[in-house]
C-alpha cells in the first residue's frame, strides 16, 4: 500500500550514502574521553525485531543529540555471535553454526544500517571470530591465575532438551524452566568449570548503593539474587548421625524450635530413602518445592537443642532447599510463617517465645505472649519464655545465644553461587584446559591461544566429544599425551567485558588498549532489557571488577547509566511469532520509512514503559513528517519572503511575532532537558508542537520571515536525533551548511521554568475567559480586556512564598508600599495566608503583560473578538481589584 507524502525511501537511501561516505560517526582513536553510548548488543537470530528497533532508536537518538552537543560519541555495534539456536539451526538445515550465524549478522546488519542508525561500525565486534574469542580464553587464563577458576563435582541444573548445563540464573521461575526453550530442569552431576563470583558477593552489593544512574528495580533484583544474610550456624545432633549444622537468621527464637527439619536431597534424607520407604517416596514421588504449601515426611529421628537440650523430630521437608543454607533447618513455628504452615499441617507444637515490645515496656517485666496460633508473629521483639534469656530484646539475645553455644558462631550466608561457564555445546568458546594423565587439568599458554573450533560435526550430544582428532593433543608441562577440555564457555562470558573491546577492536596484543579503557570508560549510557538484571549485568559487573585487581583497570563498574527500555507489545501482548502477533519492521520502513518508525516509537511512551504498537499511530506519525516537509518546502519555494539573519530580531516584529519566537525558545529550552534524560516522548512533544504552531503561523497571519525561518531551522534540528534523514533533508532545504547530524544543538534565551510559568499563566488565562463566556451565556463578545495585576500583589506573592513566618499579615503591612493598599492588602494577604501551600512562583508584572500581549491573538482567533491587554494603572480600578499574579482580570464588553 502506497503512502502520500515525501519519497522516504530515496530521501533515507541518499542521507545513509552520504553519512557512510563522510565517516560521520567514526570516533578516532585518539579522542579524549567520547561519551559512550551503547545498547546491549543482539544476537544474530536472522532479523530485527520490534524490540531491537526500539532499544536501538534509543541509543542512537542519544548518541545523535550528544554529537550535536558537541560530544565525540562513541557509538558502537557488534553481535553476541556464540550460542545454541545457532548451533540447532545449523543441525536442521544440515549446515553449520558459523555459516548460518554469518548470513543472519549480513542480513541484521543491512536492517540496522536501513533503520539510519549512527553506529562507527569501524568498531563491530563478532564474539564468535577467533580474533574475539581469543581473549576470552585469554581472560580464563588470568582468572585462573588469580585464582578465580576451580573445576570440582557438582550438582547442576542440566536442561534435556538444550542437552547442557545452565546457570542458576538461566533456570527461570518457581516451575524452574530453562530459559531459552522452556523445558522442566533436571539436576545432574558432573563436572565442571566454575568462576568464583561469590569471591566478589560483597562488593557487588554494596557498589549497588553507588549505582545512581540504574533503574532502583534493578539494583534491589541484584541485592535479591546476592541474597546476603547475616545469622547464626548452629549444631543439633541428630541421632544416629552426629551433629548437623543449621543456617539461622533468627537465634534469638531457639527455645521456640520445636522440630528439626532437613531438605529432600540432604545427605541424611538420602541415606534414610535407602531404608525407609516412606521418606523414599516422599523424595521420589511427593516433595514439591515449588508447591503452594509444605510438605514433609517425619523420619523417626529426634534431634537435641544445643541450648535447650531438648529433643525434637526431624522431618524430611521440601521447603528446605539444599542450596540455601546448609540445607538443614531449625524449624520455629511461632515465629516463621514457613515453619507455622508447616507445623499446622503436622500437629507440631507451635510455641511463642518473641513478644512485641509494649509502649510502656518497663525493660524488667516480661511483656505477655502473643497469640501465634493462627499466624507466627515474625518481627523482632523481646525474648520471653527463654530462661536466663528472657528479657532482653531480639538482637542482644542473637548475640549472646551465639556467644554462648558450644559450637554456635556468626556466619553470612548468601543465595548467590559460583558462576559454572561449562556447556556441553560446540558453538561457544573453548575452555582452554587440557587433560593430562599426569600432570591433570593444564591451561593452555598465552601463546597457544585461541584454540579454535574444529569443522563441525552434526550429531547429537556435544558435537566436539566427537572430535577425536581435535581433542588429541600434547601437555603443555610435560610434552605427553593430553586430552581437550570438550566443554565451551557459557555465552555470558563472551558479554561480561564486550563493551572494553570496542575501545581497541584490532588490538591483537590484548584484548583492550588499556590506557584508553581507563580514558573513554565507563559506559555512559547503556540500554536494554531487564531481563538481564541478574545474568549479563551482574556478570559484567564481576569482570570489571577483576580487571580492575587484575589488570589496571581504573573503574571497578562497566555502566554509569542504565536504562531498562519496555516492551513493544500488540494489542496488550508481548510480541512474539509464536502468538503470532508479529509487527515486522522491515514493513514498517519499506511502508512509512525509518524516521516514521522510530518517531513513533519514540514519541508513543517514555522508553521504559511498555507501549502498545499502533497502526493508526504509525500512520499519524507519517503525516505529521509529510506536513512538516511541506511546511518546509513551502518555505524554501518563497511563499513566505526571506529576511536577512534570520535570528528574528527585526524591528518590525508584532505580538503575534514574538509569540512564535517565545514558543521557539520555549521548545528548544524543555526539548534539551528531556534529551538529557532520555525522555524522548516530551521532547518530541515540543517539536511536535512548535510545527503545529508554525503551521497555524503560517496559515494565520502574515509570518515574520527571519521567525518562521528560525522556528523551521529549531524544528528540524529539535527533530533530528529521531528522524534523521528527513532532518538532513529538510536542513539542506533551508540552505544549511553541512549534515545537520553534525550541526550545533539550538540555544533559548530563557529558562525552563520561565516557560513553564508563561505557559500556565497563558492556559489559566484562555481557561478563564472560556469560563466566563460559558457561565454568562455570551455568545459573540464585543471586546476582551485582559489586565495584569498590580505591582504590589507581586511583591506580596513573594514575600508569602520565602516567608516562614506565622503571621504573614503582619509580615505584609511592614512593607509601606503594601501597607498602603488598605483593605485589599489585608484581604490579598488573608487569601495568601489560607494558601500557603499552593503558592508558587509566578513571571514578574512586565513579564506577564508582555506573554499576554503575544498571546492575544490565541484567544482573539478562538473568541472572534480584539482582545486589549492592560497593565492595572491603565485599567478600571474594580476590575484591576480582581487580578492576581498568574490570574489576570478578565472583562469581556458584550
Amino acid at each position: 500500500m502506497s503512502q502520500e507524502g515525501y519519497d522516504h525511501a530515496t530521501v533515507e537511501e541518499r542521507w545513509q550514502e552520504a553519512w557512510e561516505d563522510a565517516d560521520v560517526y567514526h570516533v578516532p582513536d585518539d579522542a579524549d574521553d567520547p561519551t559512550y553510548v551503547l545498547g546491549m548488543y543482539p544476537y544474530p537470530s536472522g532479523k530485527l525485531h520490534m524490540g531491537h528497533v526500539r532499544n536501538y532508536t534509543i541509543t542512537d537518538a542519544y548518541a545523535r543529540y550528544r554529537r550535536m552537543r558537541g560530544d565525540d560519541v562513541l557509538h558502537p555495534m557488534g553481535w553476541d555471535a556464540f550460542g545454541l539456536p545457532a548451533e540447532n539451526a545449523a543441525k536442521e538445515r544440515d549446515t553449520n553454526p558459523r555459516d548460518w550465524t554469518f548470513d543472519c549478522i549480513d542480513t541484521m546488519r543491512g536492517q540496522m544500517k536501513s533503520m539510519g542508525f549512527g553506529y562507527d561500525w569501524d568498531r563491530e565486534v563478532t564474539t564468535c571470530t577467533p580474533e574475539y574469542y581469543r581473549w576470552n580464553q585469554w581472560l580464563f587464563r588470568r582468572f585462573h591465575e588469580a585464582g578465580l577458576v576451580e573445576r570440582r563435582d557438582a550438582e547442576v541444573n542440566w536442561c534435556p532438551s538444550c542437552e547442557t548445563v545452565l546457570a542458576d540464573e538461566q533456570v527461570e521461575g518457581d516451575a524452574e524452566l530453562c530459559w531459552r526453550c522452556d523445558t522442566p530442569v533436571e539436576t545432574r552431576e558432573l563436572d565442571q568449570w566454575f568462576l568464583k563470583i561469590t569471591e566478589y558477593a560483597d562488593e557487588l552489593l554494596e557498589a549497588i548503593d553507588e549505582l545512581e544512574g540504574w533503574p532502583d528495580s534493578v539494583r534491589q533484583m541484584q541485592r535479591n539474587w546476592i541474597g546476603r544474610q547475616y545469622g547464626s550456624e548452629v549444631d543439633f545432633e541428630v541421632e544416629g548421625h552426629g551433629p548437623v549444622t543449621a543456617f539461622t537468621t533468627r537465634i534469638d527464637t531457639i527455645h521456640g524450635a520445636t522440630f528439626f527439619a532437613v531438605a529432600p536431597d540432604h545427605p541424611i534424607a538420602e541415606e534414610l530413602a535407602a531404608e525407609d520407604d516412606d521418606v523414599r517416596r516422599f523424595i521420589e514421588e511427593e516433595a514439591d518445592p515449588d508447591g503452594d504449601e509444605p510438605n514433609g515426611v517425619e523420619t523417626g529421628l529426634m534431634a537435641t537443642n544445643p541450648v535447650t537440650a531438648e529433643e525434637i523430630p526431624v522431618f524430611v521437608a521440601d521447603f528446605v532447599l539444599s542450596d540455601v543454607g546448609t540445607g538443614a533447618l531449625m524449624a520455629v513455628p511461632g515465629h516463621d510463617e514457613r515453619d507455622h504452615a508447616f507445623a499446622t499441617k503436622k500437629g507440631v507444637e507451635i510455641r511463642p517465645v518473641i513478644a512485641p515490645e509494649p509502649d510502656d515496656w518497663d525493660g524488667e517485666t516480661a511483656p505477655d505472649a502473643p497469640d501465634v496460633t493462627e499466624e507466627a508473629f515474625t518481627e523482632d521483639g523481646v525474648v520471653i519464655d527463654s530462661g536466663e534469656y528472657t528479657g532482653l530484646d531480639s538482637e542482644t539475645a542473637r548475640e549472646r545465644i551465639t556467644e554462648d553455644t558450644e559450637g554456635a558462631s556468626e556466619a553470612t550466608q548468601y543465595r548467590l553461587r559460583d558462576w559454572g561457564i561449562s556447556r556441553q555445546r560446540y558453538w561457544g568458546t573453548p575452555i582452554p584446559i587440557v587433560h593430562c594423565d599426569d600432570c591433570g587439568a593444564v591451561p593452555v599458554p598465552d601463546e597457544d591461544l585461541p584454540v579454535e573450533l574444529p569443522e563441525f560435526i552434526n550429531t547429537t550430544g556435544n558435537p566436539l566429544d566427537a572430535a577425536d582428532e581435535w581433542q588429541a593433543t600434547t601437555c603443555p608441562e610435560c610434552g605427553g599425551p593430553a586430552t581437550r577440555e570438550t566443554d565451551t564457555m557459557d555465552t555470558f562470558v563472551d558479554s561480561s567485558w564486550y563493551f572494553l573491546r570496542y575501545v581497541s577492536p584490532d588490538l591483537t596484543d590484548a584484548p583492550f588498549d588499556l590506557d584508553r579503557a581507563n580514558d573513554w570508560m565507563p559506559v555512559d549510557q547503556y540500554v536494554g532489557g531487564i531481563e538481564h538484571a541478574v545474568m549479563h549485568l551482574l556478570y559484567s559487573r564481576f569482570f570489571t571488577k577483576v580487571l580492575a585487581d587484575e589488570e589496571g583497570l581504573d573503574h571497578r563498574e562497566p555502566f554509569t547509566n542504565l536504562l531498562a527500555q519496555g516492551m513493544v507489545q500488540l494489542e496488550g501482548e508481548k510480541m512474539s511469532k509464536s502468538k503470532g502477533n508479529v509487527v515486522s519492521p522491515q514493513r514498517i520502513v519499506d511502508e512509512y520509512g525509518a524516521d516514521t518508525a522510530r518517531l513513533f516509537m519514540m514519541e508513543a511512551a517514555q522508553p521504559e514503559r511498555d507501549f502498545d504498537w499502533s497502526e493508526e499511530g504509525v500512520r499519524s506519525t507519517h503525516r505529521f513528517l509529510t506536513r512538516l516537509s511541506d511546511l518546509v518546502e513551502a518555505y524554501a519555494a518563497g511563499e513566505v519572503a526571506t529576511a536577512g539573519g534570520g535570528d528574528g530580531e527585526a524591528a518590525d516584529r508584532d505580538e503575534i511575532d514574538d509569540y512564535v519566537a517565545d514558543e521557539t525558545d520555549a521548545a528548544v529550552a524543555i526539548a534539551g532537558a528531556e534529551y538529557d534524560d532520555l525522555t524522548f516522548n516530551v521532547a518530541l512533544r515540543e517539536a511536535q508542537e512548535l510545527v503545529r504552531t508554525l503551521r497555524s503561523y503560517r496559515e494565520g497571519a502574515e509570518p515574520h520571515p527571519a521567525v518562521f525561518e528560525r522556528g523551521l531551522d529549531v524544528a528540524v534540528r529539535l527533530l533530528a536525533p529521531v528522524a534523521p534523514h528527513l532532518a538532513e533533508e529538510l536542513w539542506e532545504t533551508l540552505g544549511r551548511d553541512g549534515f545537520v547530524a553534525e550541526a550545533e544543538w539550538p540555544t533559548a534565551s530563557v529558562d525552563r521554568d520561565t516557560v513553564e510559568r508563561r505557559r500556565r499563566l497563558v492556559a489559566n488565562t484562555r481557561e478563564d475567559v472560556r469560563d466566563i463566556v460559558d457561565v454568562a451565556g455570551i455568545e459573540d463578545p464585543e471586546r476582551i480586556d485582559v489586565v495584569v495585576a498590580p505591582d504590589w500583589k507581586y511583591d506580596a506573592l513573594e514575600i508569602a512564598i520565602d516567608s516562614d513566618a506565622d503571621n504573614l499579615i503582619s509580615e505584609l503591612m511592614a512593607e509601606d508600599h503594601i501597607r498602603e493598599r488598605g483593605d485589599d492588602a489585608a484581604s490579598y494577604g488573608q487569601d495568601l495566608q489560607a494558601n500557603r501551600e499552593a503558592l508558587r512562583e509566578t513571571l514578574d508584572g512586565d513579564a506577564e503583560y508582555d506573554a499576554l500581549r503575544a498571546a492575544a491573538w490565541l484567544i482573539e482567533r478562538e473568541f472572534d473578538a480584539p482582545v486589549r491587554v492592560e497593565r492595572a494603572a491603565d485599567a478600571d480600578e474594580g476590575v484591576v481589584s480582581k487580578a492576581e499574579p498568574g490570574r489576570p482580570a478578565i472583562d469581556i464588553v458584550e
